[in-house]
């Protein structure tokens, strides 16, 4: 169902379109959560460490399709939200040919190079067989990644947040079904999980297709939508969705290099660090999704009063937005401190102390930090929505330096105890540059509005013209 957030309460719009956003979220880190259950807990830890050795890779590519479809539907809420309906089947279908001329190429660079980039994550010769074959099959499944992610960014700009959620339930228990029958039945091994992930996110993107020719009449494209996607008339918008998408996309591949980097340089600690890291990334994922989901929340709330030219509504927006995020940073810090250690045994076993003495101690540090994770998510997706993405992508490379560097000199200085420090430092510089920046945007907005405002009323007096 449509729906429109320029009239009514903000935090009401925010809160309802994040509940199944949020269930969505979390079930689709089922995907993430099933490989690491089922191959720790029937493959055996080495196994484990294979999937988290070669995960980040994983997460950089997922990064920057998300990053991409998220931004190109951004200029789609904004012609949601200016009533232009021929601007929203215009933009759906020029996001469609970008995002599968990005997806092809990427796909091509990453297959030819992927050895290399196994050589450059010190990815440990005793469990990197199965750590290429299962990044090669997600590789394979790329397009079908960008595909979901494209209908579901689309369906969420025009206010709808509950349709790709049920489709993703159902995806997220077929995939737990696939990852047994693969493994356990036709003894895939590793590579089996990785084909699970890609057939159960393909029923995915299939069902959501499904549904948007049924049931959403502003979303039918005609011949001539398609045919102006082609044309050289097309460029400025393409550019337009560019603008916004591409930066966007960098901005999260650039999060995803933090990831690698830091798994890199735990790759070094051997296979029972990897192992441990990899579950307390997981974990971490799961308690983090309720801010991320008012993060998407806000994002399409603010591109569609953005459009509207609602601005007094994004600043109650974010406001109370950042007061949901206190009191859910204090909730997930106060869950991992007292639940930890039975949430990791959970994952790998409760026979392996060591390991889960190593996650806990991670998860013990990042918690205190979720409160600057949460104001990264609160004013990115606000600035996003404003179509302003400079400043996100700037945060984000301040974000990937600090992160790096705190993890190769901390792990040199204290050992893979120091590498649990470098995301909550990195999260401090990076909220403190996205709060400058939304304040410092919104106000430069605001003040252009008013300025306009008084233009069109001297026009009217002194020439007696409608502006």
């Amino acid at each position: 169902m449509i729906k429109d957030m320029t009239e009514g309460s903000p935090l009401r719009h925010i809160i309802w379109f994040s509940i199944p956003l949020l269930i969505g979220n979390i079930f689709q880190q089922l995907y993430n959560v099933a490989d690491i259950v089922i191959v720790g807990r029937t493959l055996g830890m080495k196994a484990l460490a294979a999937v988290g050795a070669i995960s980040p890779i994983f997460f950089f590519v997922m990064f920057i399709v998300i990053g991409l479809t998220s931004g190109f539907a951004v200029i789609t809420g904004q012609r949601f939200g200016a009533k232009d309906t021929q601007g929203v089947r215009r933009s759906v279908t020029v996001s469609t040919v970008l995002s599968t001329g990005i997806t092809v190429f990427c796909s091509i660079v990453l297959a030819i190079f992927m050895n290399q980039a196994l050589t450059w994550m010190n990815v440990p010769q005793e469990i990197r067989q199965d750590a290429f074959w299962y990044i090669q099959i997600v590789i394979a499944g790329l397009f079908i990644m960008n595909a979901y992610n494209l209908l579901s960014s689309i369906i969420r700009a025009l206010g709808d947040s509950k349709t790709p959620l049920y489709f993703l339930i159902f995806a997220s228990v077929l995939n737990v079904f696939l990852a047994l029958l693969f493994i356990l039945k036709f003894h895939w091994g590793v590579p089996g999980s990785a084909v699970a992930v890609v057939v159960s996110e393909l029923v995915s993107v299939i069902m959501c297709a499904v549904y948007v020719k049924l049931k959403f009449p502003i979303l039918h494209l005609r011949r001539e939508d398609w045919a102006y996607a082609l044309k050289k008339e097309s460029l400025s918008f393409a550019y337009e969705h560019l603008k916004v998408g591409v930066p966007m996309a960098v901005q999260s591949s650039i999060l995803g290099a933090g990831i690698l980097i830091i798994q890199s340089v735990c790759n070094t600690f051997g296979s029972d660090v990897i192992a441990a890291f990899t579950a307390a990334l997981r974990i971490e994922q799961i308690a983090t999704m309720p801010m991320i989901s008012f993060g998407i929340a806000l994002a399409a709330y603010t591109a569609q009063n953005f459009g509207a030219y609602s601005f007094s509504r994004i600043r109650e927006g974010v406001n109370k937005g950042s007061l949901i995020n206190i009191a859910l940073s204090i909730f997930m810090t106060l869950t991992i401190h007292f639940f930890g250690s039975d949430i990791v045994g959970l994952f790998i076993g409760r026979s392996e102390t060591h390991i889960i003495e190593i996650a806990r101690s991670y998860l013990w540090i990042s918690t205190l930090f979720y409160f600057f994770l949460g104001q990264i998510f609160i004013f990115r997706n606000a600035l996003q929505g404003m179509g302003e993405a400079m400043m996100p992508l700037w945060s984000s490379i301040a974000e990937l330096l600090v992160r790096s560097f705190a993890a190769v000199y901390l792990a040199v200085k204290f050992g893979y105890f120091g590498i649990f420090y470098a995301g909550p430092i990195a999260w401090i510089s990076a909220a403190v540059i996205l709060a400058a920046g939304y304040y410092i945007n919104l106000f430069g907005i605001v003040k252009k509005a008013h300025a306009n405002f008084r233009l069109q009323k001297k026009l009217k007096k002194e020439f007696n013209l409608s502006v």
